[in-house]
Parts: C-alpha cells; sequence; structure tokens
C-alpha cells in the first residue's frame, strides 16, 4: 500500500482492503489525535495495524504500508488540522469519528471551531477548560495560558477561596491573574481566549474539549505512547492526568526561571535544564518540556513573533504566524551536528552544542 502521493479518498479505498497499516504520527497533539480516530476505525473494521509516535525531529518512514500524520508530505497534509483531515478520511472508511475526540485535535492544533469544518455537537457553558471537574486543579495545571499562579495549586487554591463557585466568577480570575501577571503581553490578553467558554463533553473522557486538548499535547511531549493509548481510547484516563500535572508544574516553573533575551524578530529563552526539574513528587522527567515553553512564551511573554526555549541539548521555537520555522529550526541544529524540523508555527532540534550557540545559530538561519 502506497501511502504517499495519494488523496484522502484514494487513502480510503487502498485502506479498506489493506491486509495491514502501519500509522505514524508526528509527536503533537493533533496528530496523535487524529491517528487515534484512524487507529478506532481500522480496529472496527478488523484491519491489522501498528502504531508508532515519530518524534517531532525527524521524518517518518516511508514504506507501502506507513500512513504519516501531521506531516508536510502524504496523502494527509493539508492547511487544515489533522484531526479534521481524518475526520473525513473515518468517515470515507464508513465509521463514525469521535467528536470529542476530533475537535480536541483541531483544538491542540489551534484551530478555532468555527474553522474546523466539523460538526460541533458541544454546547459551550461559562467557565474556563480545563480536564477535571476541580476548579484548583484545572487552573493549577493548564497550559493553555501561564497566569500568574500558574503551576502552583497553593496559590490557586488562596486566590478561589473567597470567589464565588461559579464558572463566571473563575474565569474572570484566570483572565486577570494571566494579563496582570509580571512580564505579561499584549497577546496573551487574546490567547487567554482559548481557555474560556469551553465546550462541554459529559461523555468524554475529560470535562472539556478543551480540557482534552491539553492534556494531549502536553502527553504527546512528555509520553507519546500514553498519549497515543488516550487517543485510542483505552482507559488511561488516571496516568494521563498525572503525566499532564507533572508536564504542566515543569513548564510553568521552567518559563519562570527562564533567562530571557531578546532579538530583532527573535525572544530566547534560556532553561537551566539541572534545576528545572525541581520538586521530585512531580516524579521522573525525560527531559525539560521545551516545547510547551516555547509555546507559552510565544503566547504570554514574548514581545517578538517567535519564541525560542532552549535547554541542554534540546530546544522548541514556536511561531505567531506561519513561518519557514520548521526549515529554520533543521537548518540550525544541523550546522551544530543535530536534527530539527516542524509544521509552519512549531518546531523543535536536538543538538550537541551550548544553548547559546544553538539560540546563535538560529539566529543566523533566519536572516
Amino acid at each position: 500500500m502506497a501511502a504517499t502521493g495519494r488523496s484522502v479518498g484514494d487513502l480510503a479505498v487502498t485502506l479498506a482492503d489493506a491486509p495491514f497499516v502501519r500509522v505514524a504520527p508526528r509527536a503533537d497533539g493533533d496528530a496523535i489525535a487524529a491517528a487515534g480516530l484512524l487507529l478506532r476505525v481500522l480496529a472496527e473494521r478488523s484491519i491489522p495495524f501498528q502504531a508508532r509516535v515519530v518524534a517531532t525531529t525527524t521524518e517518518p518512514p516511508e514504506d507501502d504500508v506507513t500512513v504519516p500524520i501531521g506531516f508536510a508530505d502524504g496523502p494527509l497534509s493539508s492547511d487544515r488540522p489533522a484531526s479534521a483531515v481524518v475526520a473525513d478520511l473515518v468517515r470515507d472508511l464508513g465509521g463514525d469519528p469521535d467528536p470529542a475526540l476530533a475537535l480536541a485535535g483541531c483544538h491542540a492544533a489551534e484551530t478555532p471551531p468555527s474553522a474546523t469544518d466539523l460538526d460541533v455537537p458541544f454546547e459551550r457553558r461559562t467557565g474556563v477548560g480545563i480536564p477535571t471537574a476541580d476548579p484548583v486543579d484545572g487552573l493549577a495545571h493548564s497550559t493553555l495560558v501561564h497566569a500568574g499562579f500558574s503551576g502552583d495549586e497553593s496559590a490557586v487554591g488562596a486566590a478561589l477561596a473567597d470567589l464565588a463557585d461559579d464558572g463566571r466568577s473563575i474565569a474572570s480570575l484566570l483572565a486577570l491573574e494571566t494579563v496582570s501577571a509580571e512580564g505579561a503581553t499584549a497577546r496573551g490578553a487574546d490567547q487567554v481566549e482559548r481557555a474560556l467558554r469551553p465546550h462541554a463533553t459529559p461523555d468524554g473522557p475529560f470535562e472539556s474539549v478543551e480540557g482534552y486538548a491539553d492534556v494531549l499535547d502536553c502527553l504527546a511531549c512528555e509520553t507519546p505512547g500514553l498519549a497515543l493509548a488516550l487517543a485510542m481510547g483505552h482507559d488511561v484516563r488516571v496516568e494521563a492526568l498525572e503525566a499532564w500535572r507533572a508536564h504542566a508544574k515543569a513548564a510553568h516553573r521552567g518559563l519562570r526561571g527562564a533567562t530571557t533575551e531578546r532579538y530583532d524578530g527573535l525572544f530566547v529563552a534560556r532553561v537551566d535544564p539541572t534545576t528545572e526539574n525541581g520538586d521530585p513528587e512531580d516524579g521522573p522527567r525525560r527531559s525539560v518540556p521545551v516545547e510547551t515553553i516555547a509555546r507559552l512564551l510565544r503566547d504570554f511573554r514574548s514581545p517578538e513573533p517567535i519564541a525560542l526555549a532552549v535547554a541542554g541539548g534540546e530546544a522548541a521555537a514556536a511561531s505567531v504566524e506561519p513561518t519557514s520555522i520548521g526549515e529554520t529550526m533543521g537548518d540550525a541544529a544541523a550546522s551544530l551536528g543535530g536534527s530539527g524540523g516542524g509544521t509552519a508555527t512549531r518546531a523543535s532540534a536536538t543538538f550537541d552544542a551550548e544553548p547559546s550557540a544553538f539560540a546563535d545559530a538560529v539566529r543566523r538561519a533566519m536572516t
């Protein structure tokens, strides 16, 4: 089965008769959600499959049985979120894509529901888009925002102590804490809207579509295998929330303690990997969550259109507008003996050099 050079319709026809399928999603929330949608319908049709999440710094294998998801080339590449494209593919295969998962994937791709071309069956409610019913837990660990109390349950609890227990009051508090935090940018006032007036999912694994997307995106960076199991519908909610909390704490702590430098068009945050892990109760971590730090830096702290987070031999970048950031990160990493790549708005890299040297390489690649 050739998975490249075909349209979505052609791919549906091919998959329907395939004796075996390998699915290779990129390690981001949208691609993994899309993979979950596809794997569910393959299981329903009793089509044997294998799935493996591909690191954001590498490309998927090119063979006759692999369906890459979330990459620039291939039958599923599109300006639309991968989850929206795969939802169409699932319907072509006679399946019924899970609406909560599809919309969560689109939200992880930072695409408003109105622009997804999906039928949105969930009502919006007042409040904040978190995955849990506990607002202290949700606000402290959400990575949809970076507020003054983010990452600190005690601070969130104190802020909520004298507040009316209703969604509107909690949403107002989050917005205020976000825009009034030290170093907050004007962009943050717009970005906090992604977490407000969420889509409720009474039958989903989490309390809201937005919270579902947050968990998927964090797990994609932290524990991609667990993220894929979640997207496939396995009962891993408890483990997923534990990983989400640990990832969020590390991301907020890393951003708050980072050393920043501003250049023309680029804002750099350098995180010390020897101190970032902090509280041992958070559990072991693979590495510094540079992808999430870069996204939060872009949305809530960067005065420049491109944000770069660097820690040890890892880096991630996030751009306000679609650019060649994936190519830029790849070129910068290659110049230092590493590898990198990504999409038009988010990219990552690994390298063997000092963080300052990589930041300089990115600046050179941007010119």
